[in-house]
């Protein structure tokens, strides 16, 4: 179908499009979980969408606000994509500062080199056995 004469569009299919999800199937797959919302309601993959509509999709990167701005059924470059919907100042503040509050959390913590060793196991077995008092 030509992109100007498309007037609505399934939800999974546009989130595709989008680049929400890398997927179909895992664009139904949120909209089946509940991970996508119009109005605070779920909704199902076949729920056709239409430029102006409000979605709120959770990720695991953050909680995205957006309108509706154009309509595809195929996926395209980054740009095009982007290109289809606007996000809410609010939704990129509050994602931005939830990225930054982990990048703090994280800041002090490395990861171990490798395994520990046989004396390091045993401290740490001891360091269980005492929680458990």
């Amino acid at each position: 179908m030509n992109k100007e004469s498309v007037t609505e569009v399934r939800a999974d299919v546009w989130l595709w499009a989008a680049r929400f999800f890398k997927t179909r199937s895992l664009a139904k797959q949120m909209l089946s979980g509940g991970k996508v919302e119009i109005g605070g309601q779920p909704i199902k993959p076949s729920r056709l969408l239409r430029a102006g509509d409000v979605l709120r999709i959770a990720r695991v990167d953050g909680i995205y606000d957006i309108t509706v701005l154009a309509l595809s059924e195929t996926r395209g470059p980054a740009p095009v994509a982007q290109a289809l919907y606007a996000e809410s100042e609010e939704s990129r503040s509050t994602r931005e500062a939830a990225r930054e509050q982990q990048r703090l959390l994280n800041a002090g913590y490395r990861p171990p080199q490798g395994k520990p060793d046989k004396r390091a196991r045993r401290l740490i077995q001891a360091l269980g056995d005492l929680d458990a008092l």
